[in-house]
């Protein structure tokens, strides 16, 4: 008799999983940070949510695989800047392998070296305070050290593999 304390095996693939969690918008952030060797480190996801609001915590999770996995385990600080609606190039970039995602993209360095990319709705400087190994992915909670946004900008959306921008109801 199997345990009640136990879960099911999933009766789904991964790819049922997926476009079922793909029916829940987000917003879309850039992760970025300066590695220990100085060069830049950023990737999108769309994976943040806020915490606590005291202290100021967020957390957001990236795939053990990732290659920006090493620098953004052993950094102490990172930036979460949360993308307006015409930054979808951005996101894009910071998508994709094989580019230079830095190439041409204005920012400037954050208190303590993670760069803040020119015209995010909104960013967030991160003490990295704590990681979580979850299945295939790293859960990262920041303690926001420091945090701004534009009033009025309108935020870039993410839903079912799609990218949308904010219409009011």
């Amino acid at each position: 008799m199997p345990s009640l304390l136990q879960p099911h095996a999933p009766e789904f693939s991964t790819r049922e999983f997926r476009a079922a969690l793909g029916m829940f918008a987000t917003g879309v952030t850039i992760v970025t940070a300066r590695a220990a060797d100085g060069r830049l480190v950023g990737l999108t996801a769309n994976s943040f949510n806020s915490v606590s609001l005291s202290p100021p915590l967020v957390l957001w999770s990236l795939a053990h695989a990732a290659a920006s996995m090493a620098a953004l385990s052993a950094g102490s600080h990172y930036a979460i800047n949360v993308l307006a609606a015409d930054q979808q190039m951005l996101a894009e970039r910071f998508a994709a392998r094989g580019v230079d995602r830095w190439a041409g993209v204005a920012h400037t360095p954050g208190m303590h070296g993670a760069p803040l990319l020119a015209g995010a709705a909104a960013s967030f400087e991160c003490f990295n305070r704590s990681r979580y190994d979850e299945g295939d992915h790293v859960i990262f909670v920041g303690q926001v050290e420091r945090c701004s946004h534009r009033a009025g900008a309108s935020p870039l959306l993410y839903h079912g593999g799609r990218f949308y921008t904010e219409h009011p109801l």
